[in-house]
């Protein structure tokens, strides 16, 4: 062993989670080293999930809104979409973006950068990649997931589609049959119907985005209908034919479909079948790596960050775990990771955003709750931009919020406010008393929120009151 492949820490994994973790230790004068089996960092998030996703997803918008010009007083227009150009341009933000993922810069900051070969360990304290034997003090595995594809005859022949190679294509499927309604399913469907694909949508579940509140999901289904998705929910793929003219896909309850290409999205599995864990001691469980609340794995000087362990598969959930990460193995600070609030978002059109618990969930529990809705079609700036679908539904209890979910347009966006509440502790009243700049799509959590205050303040009570006050007083 040379005294140049021993390190302070070593991290799988280039994505978001890890390379949080090397900037910081390397930044402190750390001694790391970074394993990444591509031949370039930003992992999932950047090359075929989150940003070549919202990036096809807005072009989709735009090319909506040109079909709509006749609602805003101009000529509509029917798109001309070369996919060629599309993916193009989604491949150029990836690349305007990884400048930021650079593998110099993270040289820079003293770490030692090795692409293109996985590692795996042979010992709990040693890693091998491309040959060369690596020791480490500590280790943070951060290498991901990956999309699932089920055992489905004849599916993998058809040459199905993932997001992993999604983003390659070339030309635009006339037919397009999507697997799952999940987010990534629902999302995609919008996207390729936009640009011009006939799109069946097959969820197994009997909703769309089984994990949303079920009056949101419902009314965000009939606006994929309205936009000519043909959307099937309760029924399960189970063979797929190849034939000259298409796939056939054989589905339960007698369902039938042809498409000339199969995108699946059913769910995604954590990458860790290579990393060799067992020669390494560390336990592994349905979910991924088995990490404690400091996010360390059964071997404490292993820990973990991101998809690779859950319980969420977002990316700001990486960032979130490698912060903890940090404090942990950095500052020796026992911070723990503390899930009460996490936002996610749909970023479908209208986008579906979520904090917390659901109606249901709350009911669910036993809780006695009071659930406030308003609907985006009495919101000004929604009414003036013409994206009126929607509305939002709080729940809350005792006077404070215990979830929220959003469906209309920049919910993603509009959902922090109510995700700072939740953190912070705050009352709804400390919303209702908060200016909100008119006109903004931000006025519906004071619009929400004063719902609750309504009946109370026109009370037939309140009103005896007000008359006794204004006899009395001059």
């Amino acid at each position: 062993m040379t005294d140049d492949s021993a390190f302070d820490l070593v991290i799988l994994g280039g994505g978001a989670g890890g390379l949080v973790v090397a900037s910081v230790a390397g930044q402190l004068g750390l001694q790391v080293a970074l394993i990444e089996k591509n031949d370039r960092l930003g992992g999932d998030c950047l090359h075929t999930g989150c940003v070549p996703s919202k990036t096809l997803i807005h072009t989709a918008k735009v090319a909506s809104l040109m079909r709509r010009g006749g609602e805003f007083g101009l000529d509509a227009v029917e798109p001309t979409v070369d996919l060629g150009r599309v993916m193009d341009h989604v491949h150029s933000v990836i690349e305007r973006i990884q400048q930021h993922d650079d593998a110099e810069r993270f040289r820079g900051y003293g770490c030692e950068v090795l692409l293109g070969e996985a590692a795996r360990f042979v010992t709990p304290h040693e890693v091998e990649v491309g040959g060369r034997r690596i020791s480490g003090r500590r280790f943070v595995i951060a290498t991901g997931s990956r999309p699932f594809v089920p055992p489905i005859e004849g599916l993998e022949e058809a040459g199905c589609l993932t997001n992993e190679n999604l983003f390659s294509l070339r030309e635009r499927p006339r037919r397009l049959l999507v697997l799952g309604g999940g987010p990534i399913g629902l999302e995609m469907a919008q996207a390729f119907a936009r640009l011009g694909s006939r799109v069946t949508l097959v969820e197994r579940l009997p909703q769309l985005l089984p994990q949303e509140d079920p009056e949101l999901a419902r009314i965000l289904e009939r606006r994929l209908v309205a936009e000519g998705i043909d959307v099937h929910t309760g029924v399960t793929a189970e063979a797929v034919l190849s034939t000259p003219d298409g796939h056939q896909v054989r589905c339960s309850g007698g369902h039938r479909f042809v498409a000339d290409r199969i995108l699946v999205a059913l769910g995604r599995r954590p990458n860790v079948e290579s990393l060799n864990l067992a020669a390494a001691g560390v336990a592994v469980g349905p979910q991924g790596i088995e990490v404690d609340r400091r996010l360390r794995s059964s071997q404490r000087h292993i820990f973990a960050c991101g998809d690779v362990c859950g319980p969420y598969p977002f990316t700001h959930m990486a960032e979130y775990q490698a912060g903890v990460v940090i404090a942990n193995l950095v500052f020796r600070w026992p911070k723990k990771v503390d899930y009460r609030v996490v936002p996610w978002v749909t970023y479908s059109d209208p986008e579906l955003a979520r904090v917390g618990l659901t109606e249901d969930q709350a009911r669910a529990r036993g809780l006695d709750v009071e659930v406030l809705r308003f609907p985006f079609s009495d919101i000004d700036r929604a009414i003036a931009e013409g994206e009126t679908a929607g509305l939002a539904k709080l729940v809350v209890r005792r006077g404070r919020l215990l979830g929220a979910s959003l469906l209309g347009p920049h919910a993603g966006e509009l959902i922090h406010e109510l995700v700072l509440a939740m953190q912070t502790g705050a009352r709804i009243g400390d919303i209702s008393a908060t200016i909100h700049a008119y006109p903004t799509l931000a006025q519906i959590h004071r619009r929400a929120v004063n719902t609750a205050y309504a009946p109370r303040l026109f009370s037939p009570r309140t009103r005896r009151l007000v008359r006794w006050l204004n006899r009395l007083l001059p």
